[in-house]
């Protein structure tokens, strides 16, 4: 029996974090044997050992032999699961490819594992990197090796994971309501998330967390998975009969969309993981951490700075004074960046026109842009201008000289979004047009940033009337680099209609995202913390609206307005002329507030807090890399489920030290709802880090929509 069922020893590659290790099995195919808590004991003979324990028994009623998942699970060699290849040449031949490894090379943190298919002609190559901070990244690159095309229909990243992990937690949303949480249970079947709007989207995140059943912020094993792409995705995650459980992450290819033609080559965009065996928290650490250092890298090498965004003040009403007494107005509450929304260029005076004439409207504007950015300038701030590059209106002068250069199908009628169609950037004219527009505006004026908008979804991705949709990202990532090529001090924050385009991808190339039109703070407060588990808050445009939402019409406190906005890179979105002197004196109160700790917020670790009561309280921590001060904000979003709120338990603190905690904001009525609040309120006492960590505080009582900030300092 043992004869016939012969195991080949495979050769064991590690790669190995600060936390987290990742193994691979290699024969003639590679397999991830194990990717969880970093292991003590794996030098290569304890590995070769230890392997031995995870050969899988082969059951009756099945193929007479193992099939490991592999990074690449493949028909033709009997995995009937998702195979990571799907596509097929002219002639419908090599449909089912049979891949075997032919070289390993590895270097510190990084490994390639080629493998070739003689008969089909195709090569396929993985790179697998898992770096310091515990991120993994993983990604796939076919090449064509043959003398006809082959046409591919899939190219997946899998990654196996472990057999416990039988949880998700996933993302949804819409406009004004992203990043929105779901939980489900993962026993049989599985998951499947698909994209197909064109951009990254505010319907499905293109992400996806898997763990240990009940795994919260600080407790249990969890596996964070990003895929690092702006256009249409499939995320789906597998139990397979046998009770594996497999994760494919992949850019969605529209019908005949990829055809590689001989000797070319295609690559998935990058899958980013992060292993935890310490829940949410660390696993959001961890990517935080690989943002700063491997993305932003020294790109934010000065303080965010706060902004001024005219759009909710203003709208399409552009006059020039006015607009330069708002610049004076918020030079004097402490902004220090000013930017000039839609309704700036040609004919622009609703939504209905105009997208693609980038000439300043001199109507509004008859002495053209300098005189105002000056004044921003001489202000001490620096300027920004919004554009929307990548969609026209057909009542345009651009559209009636080009209407060829729609990103459409010849022949039908699409339905528009807000009044607008998106350019065919593949096609060159029209792509040197957009760059030549804005190079002359980046080149003309003294311009420091730009807010980069596209306010719709992709009905009929066509270029040449071929699909065509991943094409149009790379394309539009084109435009970025080569933009930033020409203007590299300039900086660029994504917004798609708020957070309609936030990943990986593009953070290489912007600076911050916008996170959600939606200024309501409630709302906010959900948007924001689901948000979090990917991006650290320096990224994060969080601004206070004005008193009534512009989105939902609620009105809030200026304590519940502010204390949301501050912990992101904080912003306002309002008229300061109008705003009465009591309003600015309490803008400009919370816009030296955020300067004052901007430093902690943008460079700390960050937590999630935990509470008992978990749909009404919702809680946010930085504390700083030293442990030696932190803010905390407790956030009371609805009436609480019971007459008392349980307790405030800090994590991160430093067991050994004591902290002296400090009210730094609250509600005006924190003392007149109640006969006494908690006392430790009123006496800034000082607690042991171990007792804020494992026992805590009594929480005060608080009206829904209401925040309180707590400033902690070791002593």
């Amino acid at each position: 029996m043992m004869e016939k069922n012969k195991v080949t020893i495979p050769t064991i590659y590690s790669l190995v974090g600060m936390h987290s290790q990742l193994l691979i099995a290699v024969t003639d195919i590679a397999d991830i044997i194990y990717y969880g808590t970093r292991l003590a004991h794996t030098d290569d003979n304890a590995l070769q050992q230890m392997a031995v324990g995870l050969e899988r028994p082969i059951p009756f009623g099945r193929l007479d032999s193992d099939i490991p998942v592999s990074i690449n699970p493949q028909l033709g060699r009997g995995n009937f699961g998702s195979p990571a290849l799907e596509g097929f040449r002219n002639n419908g031949l090599d449909w089912s490819p049979v891949f075997s490894v032919t070289s390993v090379t590895q270097e510190d943190h990084h490994l390639v594992i080629e493998s070739h298919d003689p008969q089909a002609q195709l090569h396929w190559q993985t790179d697998i990197k898992l770096d310091h901070n515990d991120v993994l990244q993983i990604s796939q690159t076919l090449i064509n090796n043959g003398d006809s095309d082959y046409h591919v229909t899939r190219c997946a990243n899998t990654v196996p994971i472990a057999d416990s992990a039988n949880e998700i937690l996933s993302f949804y949303g819409r406009w004004i309501k992203e990043f929105q949480q779901h939980r489900s249970v993962l026993t049989h079947g599985g998951y499947i998330q698909e994209n197909r709007r064109g951009r990254t989207s505010h319907e499905h995140y293109p992400a996806v967390i898997v763990g240990g059943h009940g795994f919260s912020e600080d407790h249990g094993q969890v596996w964070g998975a990003h895929l690092a792409w702006s256009g249409n995705h499939r995320i789906r995650i597998d139990v397979k009969a046998d009770g594996r459980r497999i994760l494919q992450a992949e850019a969605l290819y529209l019908p005949g969309e990829i055809t590689l033609q001989p000797q070319q080559s295609l690559t998935t965009p990058i899958l980013y993981m992060s292993y935890s065996q310490h829940g949410l928290n660390a696993m959001s650490q961890q990517f935080h951490q690989y943002i700063r250092t491997s993305i932003l890298k020294d790109r934010l090498h000065k303080p965010r700075p706060i902004h001024l965004n005219t759009w909710e003040g203003i709208y399409f009403d552009h006059d020039p004074n006015y607009i330069s007494a708002m610049a004076t107005e918020a030079a004097a509450m402490g902004i220090e960046r000013f930017i000039i929304d839609d309704g700036w260029f040609c004919g622009r005076n609703d939504d209905t026109s105009s997208l693609g004439d980038w000439f300043i409207d001199k109507a509004k504007y008859p002495h053209g842009l300098s005189p105002i950015i000056e004044h921003v300038h001489q202000l001490g701030m620096e300027f920004g201008l919004w554009f929307e590059p990548e969609m026209i209106n057909k009542d345009s002068d651009l559209y009636r000289q080009h209407p060829e250069w729609l990103l459409a199908i010849d022949g039908y009628e699409q339905p528009t979004g807000r009044h607008q169609y998106p350019i065919d950037l593949q096609n060159p004219a029209a792509f040197n047009y957009l760059f030549d527009r804005l190079d002359h505006f980046l080149s003309t004026y003294a311009i420091d940033y730009i807010k980069w908008d596209m306010n719709r979804e992709i009905v009929q991705p066509a270029h040449n009337n071929r699909a065509a949709g991943c094409h149009q990202v790379a394309a539009y990532y084109a435009l970025l680099d080569k933009l930033m090529a020409k203007h590299p001090n300039v900086e660029i924050e994504s917004c798609a209609a708020g957070g309609g385009r936030i990943d990986y991808e593009v953070l290489k190339r912007t600076h911050r995202f916008w996170c959600s039109d939606n200024n309501d703070p409630l709302e906010r407060q959900a948007i924001q913390q689901g948000m979090s588990y990917f991006y650290p808050p320096e990224i994060m445009g969080t601004h206070i609206g004005s008193h009534c939402s512009h989105t939902t019409r609620r009105t809030h406190s200026m304590n519940f307005r502010g204390n949301t906005a501050l912990f992101g890179h904080m912003g306002l979105e309002l008229d300061p002329v109008s705003a009465s002197d009591d309003e600015k004196q309490t803008f400009s109160d919370y816009i030296h507030l955020h300067k004052k700790w901007r430093n902690l917020l943008h460079t700390g670790k960050n937590y999630r807090l935990s509470f008992y009561d978990n749909t009404a309280l919702q809680g946010n921590m930085v504390i700083s890399q030293s442990q030696s001060h932190a803010l905390v904000s407790i956030n009371q979003l609805t009436m609480p489920t019971y007459c008392l709120s349980g307790r405030l338990q800090i994590p991160g603190l430093d067991a050994t030290k004591n902290y002296h905690i400090t009210v730094i904001d609250g509600p005006k009525n924190l003392n007149e709802m109640v006969n006494r609040q908690p006392l430790w309120l009123e006496k800034n006492q000082c607690f042991n880090g171990e007792w804020l960590q494992i026992v805590g505080l009594t929480l005060p009582i608080m009206d829904p929509e209401s925040s309180l900030l707590l400033h902690l300092q070791a002593q």
